[in-house]
């Protein structure tokens, strides 16, 4: 049987339809203003999460990922930026608490707003897509398991990367000199 890709294009442009262009706004503004940034996110959600690492990077901000050995300590002006699209995961929840004790302002992004981590962050982005969580049912998208969620997430950070370049001034040239040139 042929999957047609225009059925999991559609999809993932649902989604993001339904984003709230004002909570991506102000979660572009919470990355812009922070001191430091780091990420996290479990499994294939921790793979979105490492490329807005990078695109940070790229665009001057001091990013990296919680597990890396350059992740400096969280602090006073420094953003905790973590995904948990079913909302509840052990290790997601202990990092918002760590981040939170030292200071740290904490960008959560989901599909589940109406989970205990949302309440412990500064800001929740919903992204309102099927997860592996929640992959059984009526709910049930082309895509195998929480690829929806992990495949919006791609879309949606490369936007916000755009809508921040043109916060923080920076050109596609300036970015493009950042890149690594050991491959």
């Amino acid at each position: 049987m042929a999957i047609d890709h225009r059925a999991a294009l559609d999809e993932l442009s649902g989604v993001l339809d339904r984003v709230d262009p004002d909570a991506m706004e102000v979660a572009c503004q919470m990355i812009a203003d922070a001191r430091a940034i780091l990420l996290y996110g479990c499994g294939r959600e921790g793979l979105q999460m490492r490329g807005l690492a990078m695109r940070l990077f790229h665009l001057g901000l001091n990013a990296g990922m919680v597990g890396d050995m350059n992740a400096p300590a969280l602090g006073d002006g420094d953003l905790f930026v973590v995904s948990a699209g079913p909302g509840e995961l052990s290790t997601v929840s202990a990092l918002m608490e760590v981040a939170r004790r030292d200071g740290a302002r904490i960008l959560f992004l989901t599909a589940t707003p109406e989970s205990r981590a949302a309440e412990m962050a500064d800001h929740t982005l919903h992204i309102p897509a099927q997860t592996m969580a929640s992959d059984r049912g009526n709910r049930v998208s082309v895509l195998p398991m929480g690829s929806l969620y992990e495949g919006a997430m791609f879309m949606l950070f490369e936007m916000m990367v755009l809508r921040l370049r043109d916060t923080l001034g920076v050109s596609s040239a300036a970015m493009r000199a950042r890149h690594t040139n050991m491959e």
